[in-house]
């Protein structure tokens, strides 16, 4: 199984639905921010079920949604069918957006699943449909020191804060025997120190540097905001 294979199963990520809905709501509210204007066109790279994509396409023109996982763009096509300013694309749309067509692309928790290339050869992707001087926001990017402990600490921090607890630390449990475990044991993520990356994204066409704050509960992983030039 590889990384695309997991993301595209029913995958018990979620301990539960209050964990789905606040993890949604903050992502939704966080993209939301960098949104540059009402006429904007974005693109969410790697978005997932996206269920709060409304409060996104809400800010903009238009909120184009992309995954790599088949059965989660059908989802997400199905839950936003009626809604005229999002737009599913699947690999041969987003390959057909034109050339320096998007203000921003946002993606989200998707690089520690991509080897060093495919991350270099999605830079160039978005570089390619990015106007010049729009923005790139890369999100919940790893760093080399964060542990699978880490991550477990700020989940549980999370939940104490929304109320799910109990429910956290049962979740963590199952996590132990779950297939997630098992591949970011055998193929592990890929991380940036933060150096490095902004030395990838110069290397690709950027100019970008570190926001304070990580997009979503991780607090312990990077956000970067980058410029197309």
């Amino acid at each position: 199984m590889s990384w695309r294979d997991y993301w595209n199963t029913d995958h018990p990520i979620y301990v539960n639905a209050r964990h789905r809905q606040l993890h949604y709501d903050a992502l939704a509210r966080d993209i939301a921010a960098y949104v540059p204007g009402a006429d904007a066109v974005a693109l969410d790279y790697g978005c997932g079920e996206a269920e709060e994509a409304r409060v996104v396409a809400q800010r903009c023109a238009q909120l184009l949604l992309f995954d790599t996982a088949p059965n989660v763009r059908a989802s997400v096509a199905r839950r936003f069918a009626d809604e005229p300013k999002i737009r599913v694309l699947d690999d041969a749309a987003l390959d057909d957006l034109a050339t320096e067509s998007l203000d921003l692309v946002i993606c989200v928790s998707v690089l520690q699943y991509l080897t060093l290339g495919e991350c270099a050869e999605t830079l160039d992707l978005w570089r390619d449909k990015l106007k010049a001087g729009a923005r790139l926001v890369v999100g919940d990017v790893v760093p080399p020191d964060l542990s699978p402990l880490g991550d477990a600490q700020a989940l549980l921090a999370f939940a104490a804060r929304g109320g799910f607890l109990v429910a956290a630390g049962l979740g963590l449990a199952r996590a132990f025997f779950s297939d997630y475990r098992r591949l970011r044991g055998e193929l592990g993520l890929t991380t940036y120190a933060e150096r490095d990356f902004l030395n990838l994204l110069d290397a690709h066409g950027f100019r970008g540097e570190r926001v304070a704050r990580n997009i979503g509960h991780n607090q312990r992983r990077m956000t970067f905001l980058a410029t197309r030039l």
